[in-house]
C-alpha cells in the first residue's frame, strides 16, 4: 500500500522533502577534541583527593538510586 506522499512523489517526479545533507566534520578538529577528551577523566582523577573522589562516588550513587523506591 502506497502512501498519499509516496503517490504525490512519483506524479511530480521529486521528494517533496529531500533529505537534509549530512554536515561532515573536521577531521583535524575530531582528533583534537578525541585526543584531550581521552586524557580528561585520568588528569582529573590523578588531582583528586580520596576524599573528593568518595564524595563524588557517594553523589553518583544517591543520583542513580534517587528514582528507585
Amino acid at each position: 500500500m502506497k502512501s498519499a506522499l509516496h503517490v504525490v512523489e512519483q506524479a511530480i517526479g521529486e521528494p517533496l522533502h529531500p533529505k537534509p545533507r549530512k554536515r561532515r566534520k573536521n577531521p583535524h578538529a575530531v582528533a583534537l577534541g578525541r585526543k584531550g577528551g581521552l586524557k580528561g577523566g585520568v588528569a582529573r582523577a590523578a588531582n583528586l583527593t580520596p576524599e573528593q573522589r568518595s564524595q563524588i562516588a557517594r553523589a553518583a550513587a544517591k543520583s542513580r538510586w534517587k528514582n528507585h523506591s
